[in-house]
């Protein structure tokens, strides 16, 4: 694949590259579960989130709900699956914008990266990290780059010896490292994630007390 070939001029990264699978983007429809579902999984381990949202699921007679769908449903039914008083509201404040715009999915589909971020940012309860990732997840775009993920700036403070001590000096660095994955990042993004959770972490070293 192109982007591997492309990703692969970063000499410290090429070795993510070879190490790993070929990853593949998808376009997914029903955005707005996708947004729920992310919701849902805040704070979350995989697990737990998983359980919840399929709680979430069985309250419907069919496989994907819609917006109205979900807000017919009674508060404190979305309580009793799990959700805090927070999440609850949050997955409300999406379906009520879906439902107020009339969002389709082909239409977030047709819009900019910036775009996207900008306009699905007015929900509360929807911020910039969580629209990055649906933009890589559900959007499937090739090029998003998030440098307030946690995982991505632990992968690259090991992977590229930064200094993780000042974050918005860190944010600069990471941005000028990324600049030259263009436009696939998105796809590094993924080899980082990937290796940040299956390198074993550098064994400290024992300190020798000394008599």
């Amino acid at each position: 694949m192109v982007h591997r070939t492309h990703l692969s001029k970063d000499k410290k990264l090429k070795k993510l590259v070879e190490a790993q699978e070929e990853y593949k983007l998808i376009r997914k429809k029903n955005i707005h579960l996708h947004l729920c579902g992310s919701i849902i999984s805040q704070q979350l381990s995989t697990k737990v989130a998983e359980v919840i949202y399929t709680r979430f699921l069985k309250l419907f007679n069919k496989k994907t709900p819609t917006p109205d769908d979900i807000l017919n449903v009674p508060f404190d039914m979305l309580r009793s699956i799990g959700l805090s008083n927070a999440k609850a509201n949050y997955v409300q404040n999406v379906c009520r914008f879906f439902t107020k715009n009339k969002i389709t999915d082909v239409r977030l589909h047709k819009m900019s990266n910036e775009e996207f971020v900008a306009f699905i940012t007015q929900i509360k309860g929807i911020g910039q990290w969580t629209a990055e990732m649906q933009l890589m997840f559900t959007l499937g775009r090739e090029d998003v780059f998030s440098t307030g993920d946690l995982g991505i700036q632990q992968a690259m403070i090991r992977l590229y010896k930064l200094d993780g001590s000042n974050k918005k000096n860190l944010q600069i660095q990471m941005l000028e490292i990324a600049e030259k994955w263009k436009p696939y990042r998105t796809y590094a993004c993924r080899y980082l994630w990937d290796w940040k959770d299956n390198e074993p972490s550098p064994k400290k070293k024992k300190s020798v007390k000394k008599n």
